[in-house]
């Protein structure tokens, strides 16, 4: 459920843009979202619906770009690309340290938006 408040605060982002820039119709939202965010595809976009009924973003479809998580070594800044599941045991791959810092796999932002 915590999709909803995340929805109503792009929802209210997507109107304010709407209507500074003479929108009619808000047809796409691309979002990037990182992998360790939690939140739902199905629901994002559930509850996106049924905030924007009558709105100018009623009907308007979420795509939804998955980023990954990232990890930055921090002995010997090395990068490191991991599943979701292997937050836990991750390794550096350059030292072999477990020094790491996240660098990327928490964000959540509207990449762009299809107006007309």
């Amino acid at each position: 459920m915590h999709e909803l408040p995340v929805m109503e605060r792009i929802l209210k982002t997507v109107l304010d843009h709407a209507g500074n820039h003479q929108v009619n119709r808000v047809v796409t939202i691309n979002l990037r979202v990182g992998e360790l965010t939690d939140l739902l595809d199905e629901w994002m976009q559930r509850y996106f619906d049924y905030l924007s009924k009558d709105t100018l973003a009623q009907g308007a479809v979420l795509k939804i770009e998955r980023s990954p998580v990232v990890l930055t070594c921090r002995d010997c800044a090395e990068l490191l690309n991991i599943e979701k599941k292997e937050w836990d045991k991750a390794l550096c791959p350059g030292c072999g340290g477990s020094n790491l810092a996240l660098s990327a796999g928490r964000e959540f932002y509207i990449k762009d938006i299809e107006v007309t």
